[in-house]
């Protein structure tokens, strides 16, 4: 299993102005220790590993591909 931290998709845009958005990837970029979030592309190439031969000894796995992300509200 991939467990996404904070990714930055235009889906985080749809219906939010420009000062949200900025506000909102502010925030998130806050709580990832790397200070970013992360891009659709990061996530993909998780999925491609587990997915993958190099993969093949990997069993019951929840891959955290979040920036060390720090748990939101907690």
């Amino acid at each position: 299993m991939v467990s996404p931290g904070p990714t930055d998709t235009e889906i985080f845009k749809r219906g939010a102005s420009e000062a949200d958005i900025a506000g909102m990837r502010k925030m998130l970029a806050g709580v990832v220790p790397i200070g970013r979030m992360g891009t659709s592309e990061e996530i993909a190439a998780a999925v491609l590993f587990l997915a993958s031969a190099e993969a093949s000894f990997i069993n019951g796995v929840d891959l955290y591909v979040d920036g060390g992300c720090i748990e939101l509200g907690g």
